[in-house]
């Protein structure tokens, strides 16, 4: 992990993420990309790029840079090496060109979470991120006192598919020395299994990960729906971080099926940190 990017629009949730992004690249000798995106309607600017002398763009890109000159103005930003963006356009779009143009390692992102309306049909800013990201996105919804996580919770279904996220999770949480539980979420109905062959599951993938671990650290937990189970489950377990391996699903699937990384993103309280798979 030794590039970060922490999206900014100069709200408590954005500020929120950016003290976490600055721990992490403190902790990981990390370089700090910070962006600003200015959402201006695409009939200004097109929908691939914009026209550089159109004086409303330019108006609102010179008023962006002074307000986050004075935004990155933080004693905690000392010393972090840090690169600095701010681009006119989509802010998902936008996010996910400096990702692959700086070849990014981590998103960090604030949220505030989305109900009612918003949340069926416009979404935020975040759930499209996690949706379509390559790399691994932490959201982070409150103020983190400390960031060294003590017990993380790593919720999957224990597929093959599975395998490199989980990789990558006990990677993230043996670098902060923390305990890893594994969670599994038992629906009603015909996706009901019982705990002998939930367990068998598991060690089957974990035998494929070469990876030991106690049956102390799984927790098979019951309930109506994976997102509700997966936040259900980590406040029984006194989680501190959730992690979630997830497929960002598009279009007529996304709409129809939901996306259970996006689910618990928007209604978790505690840090969620999703794995494209």
């Amino acid at each position: 992990m030794k590039k970060i990017l922490v999206p900014i629009d100069f709200s408590i949730p954005s500020e929120n993420a950016l003290k976490v992004a600055a721990k992490l690249a403190i902790k990981n000798k990390a370089e700090l990309h910070i962006l600003h995106v200015i959402e201006l309607a695409e009939s200004l600017f097109g929908t691939e790029q914009f026209n550089v002398n159109d004086e409303q763009i330019l108006f609102f890109m010179k008023m962006a840079n002074k307000k986050f000159a004075e935004f990155l103005d933080k004693n905690y930003l000392k010393n972090i090496s840090i690169i600095e963006h701010v681009e006119p356009g989509s802010t998902s779009r936008i996010i996910r060109n400096v990702v692959e143009k700086n070849g990014i390692d981590m998103v960090v992102m604030g949220s505030s979470g989305a109900s009612g309306l918003e949340e069926i049909i416009v979404g935020s800013n975040t759930e499209k991120v996690v949706r379509f990201s390559e790399v691994p996105v932490m959201v982070i919804k409150k103020e983190l006192e400390d960031i060294s996580f003590k017990n993380a919770v790593f919720a999957s279904n224990f597929n093959f598919e599975s395998m490199e996220a989980f990789r990558t999770a006990k990677a993230f949480v043996d670098s902060f020395k923390a305990k890893m539980q594994l969670l599994y979420i038992n629906l009603p109905g015909n996706k009901f299994y019982s705990t002998i062959e939930i367990q068998d599951h598991i060690k089957n993938f974990l035998d494929k990960v070469e990876v030991p671990i106690s049956f102390e650290n799984i927790e098979i937990y019951n309930d109506y729906s994976l997102g509700e189970g997966i936040l259900n489950g980590a406040r029984s377990l006194k989680a501190d971080l959730i992690i979630i391996p997830t497929h960002g699903r598009k279009g007529i699937s996304h709409f129809f099926n939901g996306s259970v990384g996006e689910d618990v993103v928007n209604h978790s309280e505690l840090p969620v940190l999703t794995l494209k798979i």
